[in-house]
């Protein structure tokens, strides 16, 4: 079944984020919400993302999301998480910084994604990252300062 899960789970998303974009009416800009996302849509989140699925849409509410770019194009996201930290993800290969990922995802695989990667999907899907353009040494350092604080 470890297997079977994330095939259905990336089916899901895909379905999700279709969803998401389908609904809205007006182009896409940094700062455009739906008001309100269908209950259909809510309930399937929260069927497939569990417990992940409601703060995750918290932090998008709050545009804790920032994509960071440079002028190469390598891009990270930073999720200002609820308990006031900054965790960097990387949609790529679908890996956040928090303690929760390594412990519910890696260790004990009791999760498909912690809530900041989601937020990082959900606001790819609905256009509400915020954008943040960074020099290559900037960008660097922000990776450099995520190996320092686990080591």
């Amino acid at each position: 079944s470890c297997f079977v899960r994330p095939a259905v789970s990336a089916i899901a998303w895909q379905g999700a984020a279709f969803t998401l974009h389908k609904g809205r009416r007006h182009k896409p800009t940094p700062w455009s919400i739906p008001a309100a996302i269908p209950d259909d849509l809510l309930l399937g989140l929260k069927f497939i993302f569990g417990p992940s699925a409601v703060p995750a849409l918290d932090l998008v509410d709050q545009r804790s999301v920032t994509r960071v770019v440079s002028p190469s194009g390598r891009t990270a996201y930073q999720v200002l998480g609820s308990s006031g930290k900054l965790y960097t993800c990387y949609s790529s290969c679908h890996f956040c910084t928090c303690p929760a990922f390594g412990f519910t995802v890696l260790q004990k695989s009791e999760s498909l994604l912690c809530k900041h990667i989601l937020a990082v999907y959900l606001s790819q899907a609905m256009g509400a990252c915020q954008e943040l353009t960074v020099s290559e040494e900037q960008l660097t350092s922000i990776l450099l300062a995520e190996e320092e604080d686990e080591g």
